[in-house]
């Protein structure tokens, strides 16, 4: 007990906790290494012979006015025993100049060997500051674009070549030259993360760098700014990131130039909400922020008898640009679009009115946490926006919602000044890994970039980006043997963690890279059991979606390990099949939903739980922001375990629910299902209430009950008056 009370003096100590901190003893890491430190003296059956005689002296020596020994005595042994669980303590001078990301335009010495000059396109969507800064790029003798999706990589692409100007596409998973020998053309059209950062050209376009504040993408649009070797750079996206690329530029010694456009047609917010789907006009695009309201949305528009195109983000760039191509079409009976906020950007529309079937979207936050919250301006704009685009059929557009309790809501939202964009996002590069690795040798991949992390130095300007992902992929391939390197280009795949099935075949592709056998076409077709047929319910559209994901992910390492990824050639032959395999199946969507919901097929359940945001059966806590009006706001966590047969039955219900509600009913029908409907409440959250209630009604029955029973038994009701 002696001990227990000096040891627990010895850690409050101030001067303790700052000898801590000059020796790479944070707060958390002190406290960590405290509590070992702690269960190594009182739970070991013997300590050293040194460390025993401080102990004994300072417990002697208590209380005394001459004392034997004081708590201040142990700091050495509590430092040996920190650095034996913490190996970076003695390398973490080392450690921190590695992690030192103070100094980003430091990293590209090609860039700060020339003079660049910046030019900021500054607008709204529809304004045409990409054509300018392209009409640029085109003008150029050499040219690099930078664009944040493939769709919009190949738009460049194709309008180059068109042009007679030779273009060069190159994204994650796919490299086409313009010239037949495959030398490369002085032109490229790329996503951001493909730039390359030591080829010199004339003109550089950077596409939408308001993504430099994305939690998990920033990283590349400030790479791209920093680094890239271009005489003139131009900058197109929102006015709110002017300020920032004015100062990060101020760090490199280069001035910006500002053009600013204005939207080229009008965009006017409608002071009615659409209500019904009977009200549905063509040239109306109804965007949802769930794959749940997109099958129930587009379910009711064809039992009005209307033919509508469907496009979200999972389906494969093929597909979304056939539903396009279909709804813009002005000799295809399709003139109604239900789509998620993935038409944004990369794809162009004729859209006549925008129509927002709700204003709350589940999001990531910084921390990696899911969160549902109002759409914010920018969000609300960049989708708005799509509407009465400039060279359409449709001279001005339109915007509204749904539901009328939501529009002025949307109004406020769309009358706010965006946010200005504060800080551009940084990521560990595979160099500082490897350095990391150098000085802590036994440490797993994982471990390494939470110590970067921890470790990590930024200044106002910068973040670091989300690594979860990342981490999430490290942990699950730790037991592969595997070089740094390698393990380091694994963990970069590009896959949505949420599909059980990429993640399986990563797993796979990385024990047989671990191996040295080559992952064949035949290996490849028996793993994921082609040829497949055209599905036949929804569960099978999402399936095929999956494997068209799989088919990415071997072209993506085909072009980092071509050797044990041969056969690219074949798998992107299969994958165009694959593609026009799943757009007979969106093509037939509503049947596909009228299938899953009316033979209750296994698993349909799953499919429906999937998209509908938090609605998971492992234990989890999430925090959610529960909007009510515009200025209300109420943060809740939740952390509940639902039994997977009373969810299955929950989401039938619900299901069931939404085949009858019908949307002219809007503001009649049961409180619950308004609520869903509007996202003022979850499934989850719902479920929690229910299981609550249930508690309730179970003891008040129970105390019901032995009220009855003491009435019954007279001595116990004799003791309960007295």
């Amino acid at each position: 007990g002696e001990v227990l009370k000096n040891l627990n003096k010895f850690y409050k100590r101030k001067e303790i906790q700052r000898l801590g901190a000059e020796n790479g003893l944070d707060a958390r890491l002190f406290h960590q290494a405290f509590i070992s430190f702690r269960k190594y003296i009182m739970e070991s059956s013997s300590v050293s012979a040194d460390l025993h005689i401080i102990l004994n002296d300072i417990c002697c020596g208590a209380g005394k006015v001459c004392l034997l020994g004081h708590v201040d005595d142990l700091f050495p042994f509590f430092l040996r025993h920190a650095k034996q669980i913490f190996p970076m303590l003695d390398c973490m001078d080392d450690l921190r100049k590695i992690s030192d990301l103070r100094l980003p335009p430091n990293w590209y010495p090609d860039a700060r060997a020339i003079q660049r000059k910046i030019i900021f396109h500054a607008g709204p969507t529809n304004s045409g500051k990409t054509y300018h800064a392209i009409q640029r790029f085109l003008s150029a003798k050499s040219g690099i674009y930078c664009g944040p999706l493939k769709l919009l990589a190949h738009e460049i692409f194709q309008k180059s070549n068109d042009a007679n100007v030779p273009c060069d596409l190159v994204t994650g998973e796919e490299r086409v030259y313009a010239n037949e020998d495959a030398r490369q053309a002085p032109h490229i059209a790329c996503t951001i993360e493909m730039c390359s950062t030591n080829t010199p050209y004339e003109v550089a376009v950077i596409d939408e760098i308001q993504m430099i504040r994305d939690p998990a993408r920033g990283w590349a649009w400030t790479r791209a700014l920093l680094g890239l070797c271009a005489e003139e750079i131009h900058v197109c996206g929102e006015a709110a990131a002017i300020d920032l690329v004015t100062e990060l530029m101020y760090t490199t010694g280069e001035e910006v130039e500002v053009r600013n456009y204005k939207r080229l047609t009008p965009l006017t917010v409608l002071d009615y909400a659409l209500e019904s789907l009977d009200n549905l006009r063509p040239g109306d695009c109804i965007v949802c922020f769930s794959k749940n309201d997109i099958y129930s949305v587009s379910r009711q528009i064809e039992a009005r008898g209307l033919e509508c195109a469907v496009i979200y983000g999972s389906l494969p760039p093929g597909t979304k640009l056939e539903q396009a191509k279909k709804f813009n079409d002005p000799d295809d009976p399709c003139k109604i679009l239900v789509a998620t906020d993935a038409i944004g950007m990369g794809l162009n529309l004729c859209i006549k009115r925008i129509i927002f079937n709700s204003i709350v979207k589940p999001t990531i936050n910084e921390k990696g946490e899911k969160e549902i919250d109002s759409i914010t301006t920018s969000q609300a704009l960049q989708i708005a926006g799509r509407a009465g685009r400039y060279g359409s059929s449709f001279k001005q557009g339109e915007v509204t919602t749904m539901h009328r309790d939501d529009l002025m809501q949307l109004k406020e939202i769309l009358s706010e000044p965006v946010r200005p964009v504060k800080a551009a996002g940084l990521h560990p590069t595979p160099e500082q890994i490897e350095m990391f690795a150098y000085h802590l040798p036994d440490a797993t991949l994982s471990n390494l970039i939470d110590i970067f992390v921890s470790l990590s130095q930024v200044d106002g300007l910068y973040f670091v980006c989300n690594i979860d992902d990342f981490k999430f992929l490290a942990d699950m391939i730790q037991h592969i043997p595997l070089n740094l390197r390698s393990r380091y280009v694994f963990c970069t795949a590009p896959l949505n963690r949420k599909e059980p099935f990429v993640c399986t075949t990563l797993l796979k592709f990385a024990r047989q890279f671990s191996r040295n056998e080559p992952l064949t076409f035949d290996w490849l077709c028996r793993h994921t059991k082609w040829p497949l047929a055209a599905p036949k319910n929804i569960k099978e559209l999402v399936h095929l979606e999956a494997v068209h994901d799989v088919f990415d992910l071997y072209l993506w390492l085909s072009y980092r390990f071509m050797d044990m990824f041969p056969d690219a050639v074949l798998v992107r032959d299969i994958q165009k099949q694959l593609d026009d395999i799943i757009q007979v199946g969106v093509c037939n969507i509503t049947k596909l939903i009228r299938a899953s919901q009316s033979a209750s097929a296994p698993g349909t359940a799953e499919v429906v739980s999937e998209d509908f945001p938090f609605s998971r059966t492992k234990r989890d806590t999430r925090v959610v922001s529960h909007h009510h009006g515009a200025k209300s706001t109420e943060a809740l966590s939740i952390a509940v375990e639902v039994p997977t047969e009373r969810r299955t039955r929950n989401l039938k219900a619900y299901r069931s629910a939404t085949r009858q509600e019908d949307l002219k009913s809007h503001g009649r029908g049961s409180l619950a299902n308004r609520l869903l409907r509007e996202g003022l409440l979850t499934q989850e959250m719902l479920r929690q209430l229910e299981s609550e209630w249930q508690d309730q009604h179970r003891n008040g029955r129970e105390g019901l009950g032995s009220k009855r029973d003491d009435q019954n038994n007279p001595k116990e009701t004799g003791k309960k008056k007295k």
